[in-house]
Order: structure tokens, then sequence, then C-alpha cells
């Protein structure tokens, strides 16, 4: 009888423990680590940019075409090139922690649980020394890690940027403090909906187990949940109101509602009269208000939000492991 070498035997079998599996798992999806490494990357160039040339040359522009270099005066001219290039910059790393939720859902959605689950990857690695519990936390608890620490970072940058450029981020509407992806991105909530994406991805492969149907899935289901949160985002915390008796109070911060007040202080819809009293008084309008929320609701409504979209996401990781223990007969 011929002796096996230790080192074949050795090589040959399966990777024990779960410093193997993770390691394995790292060979396996390694284009999309890499993938994941320069969309960090060009993130945090291009928020680093802006933060120093790109603010430096925005500001020498302004100055050149005779702007005084005070918020006031940046309406003179906003779109001079240097601006138009840090504008672009800014757009560019804030658009990143948008897009990653979505890139999440669609990979794990697909590449990482259907593909696998499709090709028998999986089935192969639960009839060796990998149980399902083991196999699907190493899927998850990998790329969670790698999504927390990236768009931490890159949130870090893109608030560090928005609270230093002061008067240069003025020159837009577009980059107040509650609107859109400048909201996410300033806070905790960017990698909150990193981390749902991972969560629904997941839970989406493992009912299609197929790769293309869980991607679009996977991907739809994201937008849905985030639209969802997004329009109730304005109702997590309570409103401040501001009242006028001739005219509609001016507009500041994220703007809930308004209306006309009548004499007995209910609130009805604008008849919109334009200035005519004897309108107002027919509808018995005595002034108007407006509900918003200041700026100093930001970490309130962030806050409550994550602590939403965290709770949605731990639930579809229990019926992610659920699932998967019903069809294995495994113990989770």
């Amino acid at each position: 009888m011929t002796a096996v070498p230790l080192e074949t035997s050795t090589a040959a079998a399966p990777a024990r423990g779960p410093r193997g599996l993770l390691w394995a798992m790292l060979r396996l999806h390694r284009s999309a680590l890499w993938f994941w490494v320069m969309l960090v990357a060009v993130g945090v160039g291009t928020l680093l940019w802006a933060y120093g040339p790109g603010a430096d040359a925005a500001w020498a522009e302004y100055r050149r075409v005779g702007c005084g270099g005070t918020a006031a005066d940046l309406g003179c001219d906003f779109t001079v090139p240097a601006y138009s290039r840090y504008d672009t910059a800014v757009g560019i790393g804030a658009g990143i922690l948008g897009l990653v939720p979505f890139l999440a859902a669609a990979w794990a959605g697909g590449a990482l649980i259907g593909r696998e689950l499709e090709s028998g990857t999986a089935q192969l690695a639960w009839t060796q020394s990998v149980t399902p519990a083991r196999w699907l936390a190493a899927k998850l608890a990998v790329p969670a890690a790698l999504l927390t620490a990236g768009s931490l970072v890159l949130t870090l940058l893109h608030r560090l940027l928005w609270s230093s450029d002061g008067a240069l981020r003025m020159a837009m509407s577009s980059r107040a403090w509650h609107h859109g992806i400048t909201f996410q991105a300033n806070g905790t909530l960017a990698t909150a909906y990193a981390l749902l994406g991972l969560a629904v991805g997941v839970l989406v492969g493992l009912l299609q187990r197929r790769a293309l149907p869980g991607l679009a899935i996977a991907t739809a289901a994201q937008m849905a949940l985030m639209a969802v949160t997004v329009a109730l985002r304005p109702h997590l915390w309570p409103v401040e109101t501001l009242t006028n008796k001739d005219e509609y109070p001016p507009f500041i911060g994220m703007v809930v509602g308004d209306g006309a007040l009548t004499s007995t202080g209910a609130r009805v819809e604008d008849p919109i009269c334009v200035d005519n009293a004897k309108c107002l008084a027919e509808h018995d309008i005595v002034g108007f208000y407006r509900d918003y929320h200041p700026s100093s609701h930001f970490w309130p409504l962030q806050l409550v939000e994550t602590g939403i979209v965290l709770a949605v996401a731990g639930l579809a990781v229990l019926a992610a492991f659920r699932l998967l223990n019903r069809r294995t007969g495994a113990a989770v």
C-alpha cells in the first residue's frame, strides 16, 4: 500500500473552523471585495479633494469674479466652473453612500446567496464540515463588517466636508441638512441602510434560490422599504410650528405641512385669497401656520429612523435563519 503524503491529505481536507470558512468566502467573492474597496477609495478620494483643493479653487474663483466670500454673496454667481467641479465631487461622494444599500441588496440576493443555492455550492458546503447556520452566519458577518467599515469612513468624511464648507454648501438648496442623500449621508442612516440592504438581499436570495430573480427582487424590496421609511421620516419626531397673521411664515428647516388658521384656532386648507381681505373674512381666516423640523431635530430624526431600519434588518436576518432551519432541518 502506498502512503499518502501528509501535505496532500491536509490540502485536500475541507477548511474547518470559522477562520477557514471566512477565508473561503473571501476567496469566493474576491471580485466583489475588490469592487467595494475601489468604490470606497473613489468616495474617499472625491470627498478629500472637495474638502481641500476643490473648496480652495471654488473660493478663489468666487473672489476672482467679484463675490465677497460670504453666504449672502454666493448668489452673485454659483455656476463658475470651479464650483461645478466641487459640487460634482461632493455629489459623487454622497451618491456612493446612497447607492450602497441597493448594491448590497442586489449582490446579496444574487451572487452571495441566490447563485450559491442555484449552483449547489451551498449544499456541498453543508455536507462537509460547515453547518447551514454557520454558513449563513459567515455570509452575513463578513459583508456586514466590510459594509459598516466602508460606510462609516465615507459618512465621517462627508460630515466633515458638509460641516466645514459653510457658505459653499449654501449656494445650492439641495445641500440643506434635511434633503435626500445629505440627510442620509451625514449620520448613522447610511450604514443602517447598507446593512438593511444586505439583510433583505440574503432573505430574498434564500426565498428565490436563483441568482437573477434574487438580484431583481432584492433591489425592488430595498427600494420599497426605503420609500416607506423616507415617507415616515417627517413624522418620527414632534414638529415645531410657526404662525403668522398676514402671510405664511418663512421656510425654515424640513417643512412638514402648512395651511390657514380660523378664529377658533382650527387648521384648514388655504383658500388662496391672495391678500383679499373680503375673501379671508368670508372663510374666517385669521392667520397661517407652518409645521417644520429645525436643524436641531437632525439627530433625533436620524436616530429614530436608524433604530427602525436596524429593527427591520434584524427581523429580516431572523427570518432568514428560520427559513434556512426549516429547509435544512438543522438547528439554528
